[in-house]
């Protein structure tokens, strides 16, 4: 009975023993390109609310989360600090394979971070 168990390899003491790896999924043209478009607009909104929160002080930036965390460590570093759990955060879902909420959070901060600070800032 030992060396049945033995022979077949995804059996252990008569259990099956569960995979812990998938193959690759197939690569996304699309996931690729979202989450490329997702990373720059992070980046542009956060050199846009940088410029913006130099410019005209912190209650220009109207997330509290973000205000608040550039109150207490600083612009510069409370700002890279919410972009950087952003862009993780985006990067997670790209692995996860959930590239069209990637794609809608990518529209919602063109439309609510980065075209208002680029019409602030250059009209």
């Amino acid at each position: 009975m030992a060396s049945a168990a033995s022979t077949h390899g995804s059996l252990f003491s008569g259990t099956a023993v569960p995979k812990v790896w998938n193959l690759p999924a197939r690569r996304s043209w699309f996931g690729d390109l979202v989450l490329l478009v997702f990373l720059v607009a992070q980046c542009m909104d956060g050199v846009f609310t940088y410029v913006g929160v130099v410019s005209f002080g912190l209650g220009a930036e109207a997330n509290p989360v973000v205000a608040g965390l550039m109150a207490a460590v600083g612009h510069g570093t409370g700002l890279v600090a919410a972009k950087a759990v952003a862009m993780a955060l985006g990067i997670a879902l790209h692995v996860r394979q959930v590239h069209v909420a990637v794609a809608l959070l990518t529209g919602f901060y063109v439309v609510v971070a980065v075209l208002p600070w680029f019409a602030i800032l250059f009209t």
